[in-house]
Order: C-alpha cells, then sequence, then structure tokens
C-alpha cells in the first residue's frame, strides 16, 4: 500500500511539473525529454528525503546523515547534539568516530606500500614483525590479515583458526596491520594517513591521537534524555585495546563523499589495485547487515552493487556505503548508543536507511538518461 502510494504521488508530481511546463514556454535549448527527466529525479529526490527522514524521526537519530551523488548532495541532515552536557547543536563541522570504517584507510595504505614496491600483501607478516616470525603465527600473510581469515583473535594468545582457513573479523590483526605500515614506510601511521587522506582532498579527518580543532561530536551511552559520556575521548581509540589502525580514525560526513568518490573512482590507484581491494575473498553474516562479502577493509554486496564498511566504537556506531553504478555516496555517523537494547537496535537507522537506498540502486531509479 505504502509502495502504490509513492508511485501515485511520483505520477500526480509528474503530471504538475509536466503541465506547468506547458504554461511556460521552456528555453529552446532544453528538450521536453529533458525536462520530464528532471521533474522526475525532483519527484524521486523528495520521496527518498521523506523516507529517510521517517527513519530519523521514528528512532530519534542523533547524527548526520547524507547522500551524494557524484559530487551533487541528494540529501542532508544534521540533527541533535555535538555535546549533550552544554546542548551544542551538530553541525556540517562536527567530527565523528567512525570506528571500523578506519580499516578501509589502514587496507588502503598497505596497498599504496605495495604500489610503491615496499611490501607485497603475499607477504608473511613476520618479514616485519619478529613477534610473527614465532610459531604458530609464522605462516600468516598480509593478505590474511587484510580479509580477517588470519585466525588472529581478538580475545586471548594464538589462533582461533589455521591462517587461510577461516573468516574471523579481527581487529587485532588490523592493529598489526597498522604496525606493518610503520615499519615498511618508516613513518607513523599518522603520517601515513594525513598523507592518504590529503591524496583524497580531505581537510577535516583525523587520527585519534592527533586530533585538532573544536567539533569534536564525541561519544555518549544512552539517549537524549539519559545520557553518559565516554570518557577520554578520543585518546582512547588510539589504545592498544582498540588502535588508530582498527578503529581509530575521525572524520566528517563531506570528508567521507571525498574518499568515496576518491577511492572508488579510481583518484587513489591504479585500476588492478582498487579491483584487488574490492575483490571478495572472504565473507561473513554480518550481525546487523546480514551476508556479506569481503575484501581488503572492504564490505560487498552483488545485488546491487555496493561497497560499504560498518562502524562502532563505544558510543558511536557509523555506516559508509558506494554504489558504482549510480556514484552514489551514503554517509551515516552517530555519535549515542542505547547498547542496553543490543546493536541490532543502535544501527536500526542505519540498516533501514541501507535498505531504502539499496532499493533505489536495486529499481535504478537514479540511473534516468
Amino acid at each position: 500500500m505504502k509502495k502504490n502510494y509513492l508511485w501515485t504521488l511520483l505520477i500526480l508530481s509528474i503530471g504538475t511539473s509536466c503541465s506547468t511546463e506547458k504554461a511556460v514556454p521552456a528555453k529552446p535549448e532544453i528538450s521536453q525529454h529533458q525536462l520530464y527527466i528532471d521533474a522526475l529525479a525532483e519527484v524521486q529526490e523528495r520521496i527518498l528525503a521523506s523516507r529517510i527522514d521517517s527513519v530519523c524521526s521514528n528512532s530519534g537519530f542523533n547524527g548526520s546523515v547524507s547522500v551524494t551523488k557524484a559530487e551533487k548532495v541528494i540529501y542532508k541532515r544534521v540533527a541533535g547534539f555535538e555535546d549533550f552536557r552544554t546542548k551544542k547543536a551538530l553541525t556540517d563541522k562536527s567530527v565523528f568516530a567512525v570506528g571500523s570504517v578506519s580499516k578501509q584507510f589502514t587496507a588502503a595504505l598497505i596497498l599504496a606500500l605495495e604500489e610503491q614496491g615496499k611490501l607485497s600483501t603475499a607477504d608473511l607478516a613476520g618479514k616485519y614483525l619478529k613477534s610473527f616470525s614465532r610459531k604458530p603465527f609464522d605462516k600468516i600473510t598480509i593478505h590474511q590479515i587484510l580479509n580477517h581469515t588470519s585466525g588472529i583473535t581478538d580475545v586471548g594468545p594464538g589462533l582461533i583458526s589455521k591462517p587461510g582457513a577461516e573468516f574471523h573479523y579481527s581487529n587485532k590483526g588490523y592493529r598489526v596491520l597498522g604496525e606493518i605500515i610503520e615499519k615498511a614506510s618508516g613513518k607513523t601511521y599518522d603520517d601515513n594517513f594525513r598523507e592518504l587522506s590529503r591524496k583524497a582532498g580531505m581537510v577535516s579527518s583525523f587520527t585519534a591521537d592527533h586530533f585538532e580543532g573544536e567539533y569534536l561530536a564525541g561519544a555518549y551511552f544512552g539517549n537524549p534524555e539519559r545520557y553518559k559520556s565516554v570518557p577520554n575521548m578520543p585518546e582512547r581509540l588510539a589504545q592498544a585495546t582498540i588502535s588508530v589502525a582498527a578503529g581509530g580514525v575521525l572524520s566528517t560526513s563531506a570528508d567521507l563523499h571525498k574518499w568515496n568518490l576518491a577511492l572508488h573512482e579510481g583518484k587513489l590507484f591504479k585500476p588492478e589495485t582498487l579491483e584487488k581491494m574490492r575483490t571478495k575473498t572472504s565473507g561473513t553474516k554480518h550481525p546487523v547487515l546480514g551476508e556479506v562479502g569481503y575484501g581488503y577493509g572492504i564490505m560487498m554486496s552483488e545485488s546491487p552493487e555496493a561497497y560499504f564498511h560498518s562502524g562502532y566504537v563505544k558510543g558511536s556506531p557509523s555506516l559508509l556505503i558506494y554504489y558504482p553504478s549510480s556514484r552514489t555516496s551514503v554517509v551515516i555517523l552517530s555519535n549515542i548508543a542505547d547498547m542496553d537494547k543490543g546493536k541490532s537496535f543502535v544501527f536500526r537507522p542505519h540498516k533501514k536507511i541501507k535498505e531504502i537506498m539499496d532499493g533505489v540502486e536495486r529499481n535504478k531509479l537514479w540511473n534516468l538518461n
């Protein structure tokens, strides 16, 4: 019923747009077909905005949601507080902890070093780190750490499985990649990140131990009425239990859109390197998003074709998505999480917005030309 209502609205709006154009003569250089396309696109954007607004309002979403197609902003909503204690409002400048979205940057830094000839993803980790030259770690490759098949466990010493045998998501593994980046490059992770982010055109992104600025969105447990601040932000993200390479990057919506375009449109790597990063070499059942493929720091789906990654550190759930067919980028950032209700509840708006965008992409509603 809801779907029929939306399409009725679409048809009526198109009719209104067309009748308006008959009353006001169009410029000679604009065809009637193009006017129809523009009117249809405008209606679709209104419907999309209405649906996402509904998700945000019903969930009491505190954060930033934005959608761009190529470089055009299709949707943007920034609502709630950057600081719940002072009631300082979120703005476009607000910098959020992006959690495991950080893994995309770490994977990209590894591939950048491979392009420079400073390492190979086929190398054993032990070539760079002495602690990985001994059993049971001596057979682990950089490739296996990148796609979470190394067997490195986040709980306790040793391995949870034989290297290359099974997918086991590992934050500790990406911390190890950060150490390899520093060893192979001879520079700090932060220096490497700064170079990469500048190349992508990002201007307001930081690592947790080098945050600069006054627009930190912080992180909170609970809800806007009953909240508790997560202490020691953002410095805590640089500690070994999390690590910058696994979950310690901070960024803005605008910068993450720049990242999506720069990465997926080939501005950072050779085509074969980007293909390597986005090739499914493992996969898992995501606790919120369901079955996903995994490449190097990137989750993926085939229908529709999409590349994405979720992120969560205490109080900061996030989701970054890119649809290459339509050049659509989606960024969802928040700085509060009611974990008493579980991760499925915390990520409900993220999941629903992704379902909306998947539907738009699957039905090719953007591809009107």
